[in-house]
């Protein structure tokens, strides 16, 4: 684990758990932290390692509902958290089934530790909603969080950092060996909105965009996978045509075959 100084004063955090990147921006008067990690354990090292570089007061915010974004925020409170308004009934509805899981996920892998983490940890739902658009001052620095579309979930937030031409992404942008893993598609996901969002990070003319797992991309990144979606797309469209069978799109896709079926398999 360690603080990547992307521009003065935005960080990012990455982790060897789940690949996993965080953020940190800070202005002249308080700071935002971007995702918490996964658990009352992990969030308490996050908060501990937010004050190594700033005593200023912070507020958080979530990128998406997934545990291991929005699960850490303990720690941190009190405070504002801020979310895509869809991202409250995401944790809302589906939270607590997803802490199960995970807890579940951990005794399987022989990881009690994990697990008993998870046991002790509370979801902290947000109370600063953003439908479309927020600006955040903190101090001589502006952050604006935008929703920019359906891609990893309906509720993908990006926390945008004009004067440092940074883009916090979320699971949006995952920077893994074939550029995307399995897992970043999921029954919440779209294929063709994805493509759209890419598209919209590209016109915002980021320099760095920082990724949910894996570390910081450039828009060459982007523009390569923006591409790569739509031949998901058209590969897709083709077997719903029935002009295709899926492991034909398999042996045709730039992408490796278990992130090629994730990515068929979503809606």
């Amino acid at each position: 684990m360690t603080w990547l100084e992307l521009a003065d004063g935005v960080y990012a955090r990455r982790y060897e758990e789940l690949d996993l990147t965080v953020g940190l921006v800070v202005g002249g008067e308080r700071c935002l932290v971007v995702d918490v990690r996964g658990d009352v354990e992990q969030g308490a090292e996050l908060a501990a390692a937010v004050r190594e570089i700033t005593p200023l007061p912070w507020s958080v915010v979530y990128t998406h509902a997934h545990f291991d974004h929005a699960f850490g925020t303990t720690a941190f409170l009190p405070c504002d958290v801020w979310a895509h308004e869809a991202c409250l009934t995401e944790l809302t509805t589906y939270g607590e089934g997803a802490r199960e899981k995970w807890i579940a996920h951990y005794l399987e892998e022989n990881r009690p530790e994990m697990a008993k983490a998870l046991e002790h940890t509370e979801i902290t739902m947000p109370d600063r909603l953003v439908t479309d658009t927020a600006e955040i001052d903190l101090g001589g620095r502006e952050v604006v969080l935008r929703f920019l579309g359906h891609a990893h979930t309906d509720h993908d937030l990006f926390v945008h950092v004009p004067d440092a031409g940074v883009l916090y992404a979320g699971d949006a942008v995952e920077n893994a060996e074939a550029g995307f893993s399995a897992f970043s598609f999921n029954d919440g996901s779209s294929l063709p909105g994805w493509t759209a969002v890419m598209d919209a990070i590209l016109t915002l003319e980021p320099k760095i965009i920082v990724a949910g797992h894996g570390d910081p991309v450039d828009t060459a990144f982007i523009a390569k996978h923006r591409d790569g979606l739509r031949e998901l797309v058209a590969l897709k469209t083709r077997i719903e045509a029935g002009d295709l069978t899926t492991d034909e799109a398999v042996a045709t896709s730039p992408y490796p075959d278990d992130v090629t079926r994730a990515a068929l398999e979503t809606p």
